[in-house]
């Protein structure tokens, strides 16, 4: 009985080790990778911010906020922190898994591991949402510091916090279901047919409760995560202003991340077993 409680706790260890192993691997490529990673992350957010809420205010061109109130420097900044923490999740599992699946086969050394095949997916989705949350961190002060007008943040901290903790894990699973899911030649005209429709309709340039006139486009954008994690932003940092529902967000993203989660999880199970 004593041999047997041994045997279960060192393959718990050895699991638990490998696992660590393999996240700091991840850390590591990030770590030799630091230019390229922080060029891809600030690019986008920092030339969005410039132009919409530092350009356009500076010259007197304003899109203006809600129905007079606010500016729209409110309306964007909770969608670039949203665009940012998707995009980076996406980039940081499917992008790899390209090179994991393919010439290399570098995926057999890590389901060689002693992990569970479900285990190496979720390392996966762990480090993707490690590196989604840095990208937030590293565009927080971009948003904050560019735009011309001052902000109107009134952070409800619980809500950030909740946002903060899904949003990076839903992002990176729903990278590991595209690429898993998407042949390894598609996943870069993956970026131009999938993530540019998303990010352009995910509530990121308005609020989902400002599309009320056009109502099969609020209901059709419903689908799409990237509106829960852009209204949990904006009511996070910016609850004075119109926003979904908390509960409806909160449940949405939990549904997705969850669901993304089991999706991503099997798709890399048929990969790796077929």
């Amino acid at each position: 009985m004593t041999a047997v409680r041994f045997d279960v706790r060192s393959a718990r260890r050895a699991g638990a080790a490998a696992f660590w192993a393999l996240l700091l691997r991840d850390l590591r490529v990030v770590t030799k990778e630091r230019g390229r990673f922080l060029i891809r992350t600030v690019s986008q957010p920092l030339l969005l911010v410039f132009v919409f809420t530092y350009v356009l205010p500076s010259i007197g061109r304003d899109f203006g906020g809600f129905d007079g109130e606010g500016s729209f420097t409110d309306i964007l900044v909770p969608g670039v922190l949203a665009i940012a923490i998707l995009i980076k999740g996406i980039q940081a599992v499917a992008l790899p898994l390209v090179q994991e699946f393919g010439y290399t086969r570098e995926i057999e050394d890590r389901v060689m591991s002693p992990l569970p095949v479900w285990a190496v997916a979720t390392e996966k989705i762990v480090a993707g949402a490690g590196q989604g949350l840095l990208a937030a961190a590293i565009v927080a002060p971009i948003v904050a510091l560019v735009p011309a007008e001052p902000l109107q943040i009134q952070i409800s901290w619980p809500a950030l916090v909740a946002v903060l903790v899904l949003a990076p894990i839903l992002s990176s699973a729903l990278g590991l279901v595209l690429g898993t899911y998407v042949e390894p030649d598609n996943v870069p005209m993956m970026f131009s047919v999938v993530i540019l429709p998303v990010t352009f309709l995910g509530a990121t340039y308005f609020p989902w409760s400002e599309l009320g006139d056009i109502r099969w486009l609020q209901i059709a954008i419903l689908a799409n995560p990237l509106v829960y994690i852009a209204e949990g932003f904006r009511f996070a940092l910016t609850p004075q202003f119109p926003h979904m529902p908390p509960a409806a967000i909160l449940a949405a993203m939990l549904a997705f991340t969850a669901g993304t989660s089991w999706l991503g999880i099997r798709g890399f199970r048929r990969r790796v077993l077929s």
